[in-house]
């Protein structure tokens, strides 16, 4: 079996996210926050199959990560792995119409579990859901870590990307923008400001510099906001910030910026 991991990003941004992770054989979602057809074709359209994926990895149960979960849980027998509690949030969720009863899968933070060929461990991150968790997927001496929607890194959640080999991490907002964005109501900038909101793209541009980690290999950006961001304003912040400290990240590192409503090609990782 080779060490390889494929990634592929179906869909990234607050109208959905799903996120494929897999090998020659099988494969896995994390999150289904799209359409089931919708995921279907993007899988479909790099090959891989839905009967290939042998779970679905759940980072918290807002509608935007969940939207499918239930169909393809319950409809198409594809087990759905997550903490007991936000198993329990999907349900309480009015939005999914078909409630997790027989694919409901159980897991702990910390504890490592096996599926197919990968080990899989979730940990916490800070966001604003009944549970939030991110996920870091090993295969051979590849570490994949995953964390999306948090607001800020806290300490767990930066071990984890410091020792992936790779990672997904988000990169929501723009604070300026969002600060002077006259659509927006005061609660809901404190919200995305808040410790349990999201990540800014300078917040994690000072996290890359001061933790830069020389085995890092790819840095995808993720969930970035239609409204108060853009991929060249996420990738000019972080650029900048990498110049200023004086070294250069992207000596052995890609930093890709995943588009919102559009698949990747696919990436080897």
């Amino acid at each position: 079996m080779s060490t390889q991991i494929k990634f592929c990003s179906l869909a990234s941004g607050s109208s959905g996210n799903c996120y494929y992770v897999g090998n020659e054989k099988h494969g896995i979602l994390i999150d289904a926050g799209i359409g089931v057809r919708t995921i279907k074709k993007r899988l479909k359209d790099i090959g891989v199959a839905l009967e290939s994926i042998l779970g679905i990895f759940v980072t918290h149960d807002h509608f935007d990560h969940i939207a499918s979960i239930g169909v393809l849980g319950e409809i198409h027998h594809i087990p759905i792995f997550s903490t007991p509690e936000i198993l329990d949030g999907i349900n309480r969720c009015y939005k999914v119409t078909q409630k997790l009863q027989h694919s409901k899968r159980p897991i702990a933070k910390n504890k490592i579990i096996e599926i197919g060929s990968f080990t899989i461990e979730a940990f916490s991150v800070s966001h604003d859901a009944s549970d939030c968790v991110g996920y870091t997927i090993c295969q051979g001496t590849k570490k994949f870590t995953i964390a999306t929607d948090l607001g800020y890194i806290n300490t767990e959640a930066a071990q984890h990307l410091m020792n992936a080999t790779s990672f997904v991490v988000e990169s929501n907002y723009d604070e300026q923008t969002l600060l002077e964005n006259p659509s927006y109501p005061t609660y809901l900038k404190e919200r995305i400001l808040s410790n349990k909101g999201h990540l800014s793209n300078h917040a994690l541009a000072e996290f890359l510099s001061i933790n830069y980690q020389e085995h890092w290999q790819h840095i995808f950006l993720c969930h970035l906001s239609k409204e108060n961001n853009s991929p060249e304003c996420a990738l000019s912040t972080i650029e900048k910030k990498i110049a200023h400290q004086r070294f250069n990240l992207w000596t052995n590192c890609t930093l890709i910026a995943l588009p919102r409503t559009t698949p990747t090609e696919v990436f080897i990782i």
